[in-house]
């Protein structure tokens, strides 16, 4: 098995657990990712992308960076504020059914670490990050800015979430879409356990006003396993409904239901051009990161 560098191992939700602020997590979890990108093979992603882009023909010599030219072999020129202008939303689900956690980190406090690392990335691409929490319905709306202190009043209210009732995920994306004035980058962090018709058309609305449109599904590992040996009572987070099960009777039908919920939401979403990635909240958060930098080249 490969030795994750120091820096990295600050990625693992197990570590994140332990630390007490979700300021210092955030911070800790980008500076240790983007640490990391210091040795990756990985072609197109650097800790530069805030501050440069790629010289093109017409752009000003004297804005050329040649320092960056001496350890790159390669012409950047200096980016200023105005040239990163994406609106970035972060949309989180807060149902109750985001409680369950059966690890270190419930979904939910593995969505709010998620978020809170993609608004601090945002801050240092000078990208304006804004977030939403929802239930049935928008609870939360803080429209993304880039003003001193605006990544402290988002970290804020995502330290301070509250679960809310169930689940209904169509509607507030139907509203937060009809909401939003500009063209920008949605980023949805949710388990996704509703219907996935209404979902799916909740999103394409994003889709249909211009906006791009990341999906984070959130599930955690016990859900996705099915680990369960002994008869056991489960309780639906939302609705108080209980039931016995042996779990060797159900497990199969269990995990064949869950595969035809996944594969729905992949096949369905790439088809109407949204990038999904499917998280387990017992595996590090790089793979998030990863997935979010790559739609974030596509616009620049």
């Amino acid at each position: 098995m490969a030795v994750r560098p120091p820096e990295q191992r600050f990625l693992d939700p197990a570590v994140l657990a332990r630390i007490g602020s979700l300021e210092l997590r955030a911070r800790t979890i980008v500076e240790g990712f983007l640490s990391g990108l210091h040795r990756s093979p990985l072609k197109g992603f650097s800790v530069e992308f805030a501050e440069y882009r790629q010289y093109l023909p017409g752009d000003d010599l004297s804005t050329m960076d040649w320092k960056v030219y001496a350890r790159t072999d390669r012409h950047y020129v200096k980016k200023f504020e105005e040239e990163t202008n994406l609106r970035g939303y972060l949309v989180l689900d807060v149902s109750a059914s985001m409680t369950y956690g059966s690890g270190a980190m419930t979904k939910l406090e593995y969505g709010s670490c998620l978020a809170a690392s993609l608004a601090y990335l945002m801050k240092r691409q000078r990208d304006a990050a804004g977030l939403v929490t929802f239930d049935d319905r928008i609870l939360e709306f803080t429209a993304p800015s880039i003003r001193p202190g605006h990544l402290r009043a988002i970290l804020v209210t995502l330290d301070r979430l509250t679960a809310g009732r169930q689940t209904e995920t169509g509607r507030p994306l139907h509203q937060l879409a009809d909401a939003i004035g500009k063209r920008g980058l949605v980023v949805l962090i949710s388990d996704l356990l509703d219907d996935p018709a209404r979902v799916i058309e909740g999103l394409k609305h994003f889709r249909f006003r211009g906006s791009d449109v990341l999906v984070f599904h959130v599930l955690d590992h016990a859900e996705r396993t099915f680990p369960f040996e002994r008869p056991v009572r489960f309780r639906d987070l939302e609705t108080g409904d209980e039931v016995l099960a042996a779990p060797h009777m159900v497990r199969e039908r269990y995990l064949a239901e869950l595969e035809t919920l996944t594969s729905t939401y992949r096949r369905e979403l790439a088809l109407a051009g949204i990038d999904y990635t499917l998280l387990d909240t017992s595996e590090p958060l790089d793979a998030a990161l990863l997935s979010y930098l790559a739609v974030r080249g596509r616009r620049q």
